[in-house]
């Protein structure tokens, strides 16, 4: 807890602007919203229930709580998504039923939702202004030039480094959620939700962002602020709110608050060990060997090794090459030239189904679009790199496969009311829980983990933090992938960092330092 309390520390002095802020000036600050006794269910669940809330003009309202605990919920209901709400909503002080998102925007609200909404062929300009093109002097066409015109000036407002020309499938996933963030800025609203807005920003493209939530707060936009980082909402926010299961517990400003308070309120308990480490690492022999691994586009003479029992850490900003290694090395892209050595054997990977016969899983950075099936079940989901190992000839062994669930289920308590539930419906957490499942079923001696913590709750991240460490303590290698420094730094016995598609050094736990480990990250100093 003493380190997050630093970290946290830390994140303000680089974030937060000097001075008072405008809501707590001295004058009296604009009521825009006000939901009374707002509630919503859906079938067999009550996830927001009786809901009392205030946002202000001019303030960053933080909503925090564990994942299922009706934030977006609520706010899905105030960006008119959800229809069949009870409860009172007042804009501006006048009462108002939200019959669409269509209501929603005419009224100045604009959601930026964490599951990307994009149209990946079309356009970074025509994705910001899709649904409200400038009409072109000629009826029945768009006026082009002036829509990438406006969207070129926002992007250039907040430094996306992004062309409004390009098209939004050649961009990464970072750089997708920074389009994301520019289309709810585009619409100049009153009340601007960002769900999750960091979830694939690094440190620099954070403080990018905070300076636009600063610039739209002065502006007096009321932003209501969804993330799991704590030390982001106490860099950014004026007051915070609490939500679990569904009811709000408390609203205080940010100065009435600490991380040990926030936690409890959260999860109804203290979290002792947000960065376990009961594993030690013996410097047994090596699971893997990666010598001038290349793919020339990505990443150029990648060198490392990884020892069982080990977590070796690599961290990078966006576009360093990290996740792009991971995918190389479970068989996703063929390098130029390396080598790869499992066991110290010389082994060639040109498909995952290489990759898992030699005991190598990875769980991906986008869970939803490439770690799950997302229209099958939580135990189908559970089983899919498993399959052959259950079926005899065609036929899979259904009594085998029902174990398998159900041990995966109570090993990474996996909170699901059925096996049958579409694993859609499950909070991230928990369909985090199940990607980490479906690859431990396969028995790997190599985990690659991408971002494994990446936009889930606090409750979650600690379990899945205490699931690594017991790997690491059974004698499984560890590959982690993370954009949170304090994450990499907890869970890591080795850090690589890479730096322009290359490895620019590497740390021994003695030598963990956020300070030295983010310059080299950033400007190559050591």
């Amino acid at each position: 807890m003493a380190r997050m309390a630093v970290n946290a520390m830390a994140l303000r002095r680089s974030f937060r602007v000097e001075g008072s802020r405008a809501l707590f000036s001295g004058a009296a600050p604009r009521l825009i919203v006000r939901m009374v006794g707002v509630s919503k269910s859906f079938v067999g669940t009550q996830a927001v229930r009786n809901v009392d809330l205030e946002f202000l003009a001019g303030e960053v309202h933080a909503l925090v709580g564990e994942n299922g605990a009706g934030k977006s919920t609520l706010m899905r209901v105030l960006a008119g998504t959800y229809t069949d709400y009870t409860g009172d909503i007042f804009f501006d002080g006048r009462p108002t039923k939200l019959h669409s998102p269509r209501v929603a925007r005419e009224l100045g609200i604009a959601m930026v939702h964490q599951d990307l909404s994009l149209v990946q062929e079309l356009s970074v300009a025509e994705n910001m202004f899709l649904g409200r093109e400038a009409p072109s002097r000629i009826p029945g066409l768009i006026n082009r030039r002036l829509v990438e015109k406006e969207a070129g000036t926002i992007l250039a407002e907040i430094e996306a480094g992004i062309s409004p020309t390009q098209k939004v499938n050649q961009l990464s996933l970072a750089k997708q959620q920074l389009v994301e963030i520019a289309k709810g800025i585009s619409t100049h609203s009153q009340v601007l939700i960002l769900d999750e807005p960091t979830s694939s920003l690094t440190k620099p493209e954070i403080e990018d962002l905070f300076r636009v939530i600063r610039s739209a707060r002065e502006k007096g936009v009321a932003v209501i602020y969804i993330s799991h980082k704590l030390p982001e909402i106490f860099a950014i926010s004026d007051r915070i709110t609490v939500m679990r299961d569904g009811v709000k517990q408390k609203t205080r400003a940010v100065d009435e608050w600490n991380e040990a308070e926030l936690v409890r309120e959260m999860v109804g308990r203290m979290l002792d060990e947000f960065f376990p480490r009961r594993h030690v690492y013996l410097h047994e022999e090596p699971v893997i060997e990666v010598s001038g691994l290349t793919l020339s586009a990505h990443f150029v003479d990648v060198s490392f090794s990884v020892h069982r029992g080990e977590v070796v850490g690599i961290y990078g900003l966006v576009g360093s090459g990290r996740t792009r290694l991971a995918k190389t090395i479970f068989g996703l892209s063929q390098p130029d030239c390396g080598q790869i050595r499992l066991d110290g054997k010389p082994v060639e990977i040109r498909t995952p189904a290489d990759a898992i016969a030699n005991k190598i899983a990875l769980v991906p950075e986008d869970r939803r679009g490439l770690g799950l099936v997302q229209v099958l079940d939580v135990g189908k989901n559970l089983t899919l790199a498993h399959l052959k190992a259950l079926s005899s000839l065609v036929f899979i062994d259904n009594r085998e496969e029902r174990e398998l669930v159900q041990e995966n289920i109570a090993a990474l308590n996996i909170r699901t009311p059925s096996t049958r539930l579409p694993v859609s419906a499950l909070s991230g957490g928990n369909q985090q829980k199940v990607v980490l499942g479906k690859w431990l079923s396969t028995k790997p001696s190599l985990l690659i983990l991408d971002e494994p913590t990446r936009g889930i709750d606090v409750g979650a991240k600690a379990e899945i933090r205490n699931k690594i460490d017991a790997l690491a303590a059974d004698g499984m290698g560890i590959l982690l992938i993370s954009s949170e420094l304090p994450e990499i730094m907890g869970m890591s016995d080795r850090i690589l960092v890479m730096r322009d598609k290359r490895v620019a050094g590497e740390f021994g736990r003695a030598e963990f330092s956020e300070e030295a480990i983010g310059s080299l990250a950033i400007a190559g100093r050591q």
